[in-house]
């Protein structure tokens, strides 16, 4: 590595739906771009790309030795089939990361994505166990169950004290973005499901809870996450802070859902429930469909589990709680932009279908 470490960063899932944006936006303002990830598949040209499981503390130590970045970026995690597996997993991952970069020093600042979990719960218990009243504001205390994103944080403010970096942490809500291969991602995944149901001749009917249909939401595009991300990292007031971050407006799926299926030029239907059923449900059969569609478009992507993330939409969709954010402590902090959120998804059905990922429409 270089001696000049100054103005170099590390994004760690610099090829999920919010590592690959914080890339672009620090390339273009002239960083050091060094990303770690488990594929090279989405990596943003210019990134200088490691290879390393999080899981293997010496291999990551071996990885990061020398590099000693002057911020860096947590936003990958790994999905396991119980919270007690979720948080020794993550837990360990972001451990051996910053135990990794500790023997060369250099860090000023780690800033850590998770999201609304924090407030609604894990997927074992996801939204059952809610104290907070919406919007969820960044200083309600913790719900008294096992969290992983309470463990990354721990480790975090464990270390940024050994270490002497400050920190930021970014909760996320519903991420409108560009990736494939990705759990998080509601755009692609309702793109998608638009575009079986519409081969099929069948009608766009929304999968989720009569609750998330009727009550106000917010959702993050996945730029704007990536802005307060580089923000809180280069600017005083976000530093040692925890902050929401969403698009700022709110709307109903009643509201959206409609424009959605006006858009693909598919009929939609709302929650009734005589076929109220989840995606995961609904699409189990979709990938012999998606193939037949693929191949009629020449799509670049024929594999439906790729672009699709049918429990994940599933999880947002089906909540009975009124879910949304607020972004005071964020905007008088100093970090003020903000997203139309029907903008975010239509500009980004319109990247994947730039990218030949989805039918030209």
């Amino acid at each position: 590595m270089s001696k000049n470490t100054s103005r170099r960063a590390l994004i760690v899932g610099v090829t999920g739906i919010s590592g690959q944006v914080i890339a672009k936006q620090l390339l273009k303002d002239g960083w050091d771009v060094y990303g770690l990830s488990r594929r090279i598949e989405g990596l943003p040209a210019g990134v200088h790309h490691i290879k390393a499981d999080l899981l293997n503390a010496d291999e990551v130590k071996s990885s990061l030795a020398g590099l000693k970045p002057e911020i860096v970026f947590m936003t990958a995690w790994i999905k396991k089939d119980s919270e007690a597996e979720n948080i020794e997993v993550n837990g360990a991952t972001i451990r051996n990361l910053l135990a990794a970069l500790e023997p060369d020093g250099g860090v000023r600042h780690v800033a850590l994505q998770t999201g609304l979990k924090h407030y609604l719960g894990p997927f074992d218990n996801y939204a059952n166990a809610v104290m907070a009243e919406t919007p969820f504001h960044e200083d309600e205390p913790r719900l008294d169950v096992p969290n992983f994103y309470y463990t990354q944080e721990d480790e975090l403010f464990s270390a940024a004290k050994r270490q002497g970096f400050t920190w930021s942490v970014h909760r996320s809500h519903t991420i409108f973005g560009f990736a494939v291969d990705n759990a998080m991602n509601m755009v692609l995944t309702l793109s998608v499901y638009a575009e079986i149901q519409k081969a099929l001749g069948r009608p766009f009917i929304f999968p989720g809870s009569t609750q998330a249909w009727n009550g106000v939401v917010d959702v993050t595009d996945a730029d704007l996450l990536g802005e307060q991300l580089v923000w809180a990292s280069t600017n005083k007031a976000g530093e040692n802070q925890a902050f929401n971050i969403a698009n700022g407006d709110t709307f109903r799926w009643r509201w959206l859902w409609p424009q959605i299926a006006q858009h693909f030029g598919v009929a939609f239907e709302g929650p009734k429930a005589e076929h109220f059923q989840p995606l995961e449900e609904q699409m189990k059969d979709a990938a012999g469909v998606w193939e037949e569609i693929a191949h009629k478009h020449g799509l670049a992507v024929s594999d439906v589990t790729k672009l699709a993330s049918w429990w994940h939409s599933d999880s947002d969709l089906g909540r009975q709680i009124e879910c949304f954010t607020d972004m005071t402590k964020s905007r008088e902090a100093g970090f003020l932009n903000f997203r139309s959120s029907p903008k975010s998804f239509f500009a980004n059905v319109q990247a994947y279908r730039d990218a030949n990922i989805l039918p030209k429409g």
